[in-house]
């Protein structure tokens, strides 16, 4: 990544000259402050490349949470805008980053990199978040939906960035909860009413066939507008322990 470089290394070996030679002026004097002043400089900066490793592996927690909560420049400042969300990468990386300043990352971060990062944090509260994360490319939300976590795959199903193909895995996985499954019940009629009609039914109609699916939602899958959907709620493996 491109980072706008302070330093002047070619003006090094001048600086040194001038502040090994006598003061011949006044001239001379005001070049030596202007050196001393450039030399103070290029020493508090730090590559990009070098603040990422220390930031990747510092255990300094008051430091870590500074970079999560600080405010990201304009985007209009490209170099300082791409610097900041790299250095925010090697910040979401680090254990030692306070675990609500990772949650906070994984709720309200929009980039790619940081989330990817979050996504395989091993607690799962980040991970979690990391799935509700409408910002979220598909294919990483879809990742979730095989969390091993449940609260994780809860998550990642109700994002609306979640794939149809991951919902409709999601419905016929017969380890999920049955809240899920309520909620996946409801695509294309009171959630997402404007969802692909085909795609939503398929989704409803696997919840219906579902061993983990409720009573109260199995009921509600009898009397779905889709006769697909209805259908398969009669002919339910819950409906059938249901009566038995």
């Amino acid at each position: 990544m491109a980072d706008g470089q302070q330093t002047q290394p070619q003006d090094m070996p001048s600086q040194v000259a001038s502040q090994e030679a006598p003061e011949e002026s006044g001239q001379s004097g005001d070049s030596a402050d202007s050196g001393e002043s450039n030399a103070s400089s290029t020493a508090t900066f730090e590559p990009l490349t070098v603040t990422y490793e220390r930031l990747r592996h510092t255990d300094d927690v008051a430091e870590l949470h500074e970079f999560a909560r600080r405010p990201l420049p304009d985007r209009a400042q490209q170099a300082a805008f791409s610097r900041a969300t790299a250095l925010l990468e090697a910040v979401a990386g680090n254990q030692h980053t306070p675990l609500d300043d990772r949650v906070f990352l994984a709720s309200d971060m929009p980039f790619p990199n940081i989330l990817v990062k979050l996504s395989e944090d091993p607690e799962p509260q980040v991970r979690q978040a990391v799935a509700a994360n409408q910002d979220d490319k598909n294919w990483l939300v879809g990742r979730l939906t095989k969390d091993p976590d449940p609260r994780v795959r809860d998550a990642a199903l109700r994002n609306p960035r979640t794939s149809w193909k991951m919902r409709l895995e999601g419905a016929q996985n017969p380890e999920l909860d049955s809240d899920t499954l309520d909620f996946l019940s409801t695509l294309g009629v009171s959630c997402e009413p404007n969802a692909p009609t085909v795609l939503a039914q398929m989704v409803r109609r696997a919840v219906a066939l579902n061993p983990h699916v409720s009573a109260e939602t199995l009921q509600r899958l009898g009397a779905d507008p889709a006769p697909a959907v209805a259908a398969a709620a009669r002919r339910s493996p819950a409906a059938s322990q249901e009566n038995s």
